[in-house]
């Protein structure tokens, strides 16, 4: 019996949508696949990047190269300083001084202060909600908003995720890039030692523009090698650290002084590694 031709039409058109909907399934799945392999090969090229620092110290951050870029082009690379010290070489005062001030879990947690993290993104997220309102408000009033202050974030990072950050990441923040952090912190702490760690962030984290590492940071502003530092300049150092840039500005900053102070009490308590 002959099928009707409007009805071979039909099942035609149907197993060609079939068709197609397979190979686009296919090709699909073989981007998916990809993506993994890419993404399973880039967590493999900072593993390897990581369990050579072991050994070598880095030669520079990511960070770093971010900026020495930027001062490139205005005309100002001839300013960076940075000067390698060695862990025993580092002075007590101000391995205590930025763990009193930045992390004084260092030595116990395994990378990441799940309550800290917690607590900054709850203030965070006030903070967030704050500024929409004075937006809404703004903007009720027929006001510019350009000159709001913008919600101010706060950080809940561990040395081992500001390290991990500063060797290799960018610095705008999303959550695939927070989600990197993670792993690239967890690789930190899982092939490498709490004094490399602590070592490799004192030589290469900024204490101002072109500034990096302590030896760079205690010549810079008090004219002495870092094994040198008193407790007190150390923790001016260390209180430094969230904002480097504007505490050189701002070098009499009354902020400074006084949570320096609060810092130097802190340091007797302080574990090293």
């Amino acid at each position: 019996m002959a099928r009707h031709p409007a009805a071979f039409g039909t099942g035609a058109g149907r197993a060609a949508r079939a068709g197609r909907r397979r190979h686009g399934m296919r090709l699909a799945l073989r981007c998916l696949g990809l993506a993994c392999l890419l993404l399973l090969a880039l967590q493999l090229y900072f593993a390897v990047r990581i369990a050579a620092m072991a050994v070598f110290d880095p030669g520079s951050t990511a960070f770093q190269r971010s900026e020495a870029t930027r001062l490139a082009r205005q005309g100002r690379l001839a300013g960076w300083s940075q000067q390698w010290v060695a862990y025993r070489s580092l002075p007590d005062n101000l391995k205590r001084a930025v763990l009193a001030s930045e992390d004084a879990g260092f030595v116990r947690h395994h990378g990441v202060e799940w309550d800290a993290v917690r607590g900054a993104w709850q203030r965070n997220t006030r903070a967030e909600s704050q500024f929409a309102r004075r937006v809404e408000q703004a903007e009720a009033r027929g006001l510019s908003i350009d000159k709001l202050p913008g919600a101010k974030v706060v950080g809940g990072s561990t040395i081992s995720q500001q390290l991990a950050k500063n060797l290799f990441l960018a610095g705008e923040r999303s959550l695939p890039r927070k989600a990197q952090e993670l792993i690239v912190t967890l690789l930190l702490e899982g092939l490498l030692s709490k004094q490399r760690i602590l070592e490799i962030y004192l030589n290469s984290v900024e204490w101002g523009e072109g500034i990096f590492g302590a030896e760079a940071a205690a010549q810079h502003y008090f004219h002495k090698p870092a094994a040198r530092l008193t407790a007190y300049e150390a923790a001016r150092l260390a209180v430094m650290l969230p904002r480097p840039k504007f505490f050189e500005r701002t070098p009499q900053s009354a902020y400074l002084s006084g949570r320096a102070g609060t810092i130097a009490a802190r340091m007797g308590g302080v574990a090293l590694p």
